[in-house]
């Protein structure tokens, strides 16, 4: 079978899951191989051989750390080269979706970011998007070059596949321009123990509903009893309630979950934009006419000051 490229994510060798997915993903079109870039990458091969990768290319040179994102442009460029796959996958993340996009005009070929799926076709492979804040459901494909491809998180599920996971050295040329923008300095984010919000299965969002930055305890008590993440609307964050990183929506992050739950978020398009491909959506408003139960599966209508502590309650009952 034909190879195909998955530049994976990880953590000091911890692969992130919806990397797995991507993994799934490509397994459809032929055969992967995986590429680890930066500290630890070498410890990624049993994670990756667990899911269908019989190569892994490494390379943990210093310039992953210490530059921005063209000496990671320079590894999957070389990784092309070595490997000639049918298609590049990669988590579509802001940094990934930059690196894709010169990825692309390096070697001539077309980009498509913001997958939900591809299928396999014997012109190449079809990539599945939802567009106009999911109102519609596109397939297209790349016509010239290697398509470059990166799929949204949750998009597919984890299937393990056997694989050899043979772990092999990346050679990478370094061009002078690679060096030109350099990380100064770094601030750890100090952890909630929530999942990361765009990875999540289950996200909780408040909006302007809850009436102060204090109501999203409501939100964080629902979240932890969930094992969920917690997002906020774009209303909420200019109001200073929450961290601008939690935002969900055209201008913040994009989530694709299993289950949404959106409480005292009235469902304004620019909203709609980035959470309407979660596969569930609940949502709690005192307004019967607000545009959020346009689409939602399940809706309650009440005071979310109400319904979010008695959820929360019931759900931490039946936990115990």
């Amino acid at each position: 079978m034909a190879d195909v490229l998955v530049v994976v994510d990880h953590v000091e060798g911890v692969v992130r899951k919806p990397s797995l997915e991507v993994l799934t993903l490509a397994r459809r079109l032929g055969t992967p191989v995986a590429l680890a870039l930066g500290p630890g990458a070498g410890g990624t091969a049993q994670a990756v051989g667990g899911h269908g990768v019989e190569r892994v290319l490494v390379n943990e040179g210093d310039e992953f750390a210490d530059f921005s994102v063209v000496p990671r442009v320079d590894a999957v460029q070389a990784a092309v080269e070595a490997v000639s796959p049918v298609a590049v996958l990669f988590v579509s993340s802001g940094e990934n979706k930059e690196i894709a996009a010169r990825l692309a005009l390096r070697v001539g070929s077309g980009v498509i970011v913001d997958a939900v799926d591809v299928e396999p076709d014997a012109k190449g492979p079809v990539v599945v998007q939802s567009v106009f804040a999911a109102a519609y459901t596109t397939r297209s494909r790349v016509t010239r070059g290697v398509p470059v491809i990166t799929v949204k998180p949750n998009s597919a599920p984890v299937e393990p596949a056997v694989g050899a996971g043979v772990v092999e050295e990346l050679p990478v040329r370094f061009g002078d321009v690679s060096r030109v923008a350099r990380v100064v300095e770094r601030t750890a984010r100090v952890s909630s123990g929530r999942p990361e919000l765009t990875e999540a299965a289950i996200v909780v969002s408040g909006g302007r509903g809850l009436g102060s930055g204090e109501g999203f305890a409501l939100i964080e008590g629902l979240a932890d009893a969930l094992g969920a993440a917690v997002g906020a609307s774009r209303a909420a964050v200019d109001a200073g309630w929450y961290p601008h990183a939690h935002q969900v929506g055209q201008t913040g992050k994009s989530v694709s979950p299993q289950l949404y739950i959106a409480s005292g978020i009235s469902g304004a398009i620019q909203h709609r934009a980035g959470m309407q491909t979660s596969k569930t959506i609940v949502a709690i408003n005192k307004d019967p006419e607000a545009p959020i139960f346009d689409l939602v599966d399940y809706g309650v209508v009440g005071d979310l000051h109400t319904v979010v502590p008695q959820l929360t309650d019931d759900i931490n009952t039946r936990k115990n």
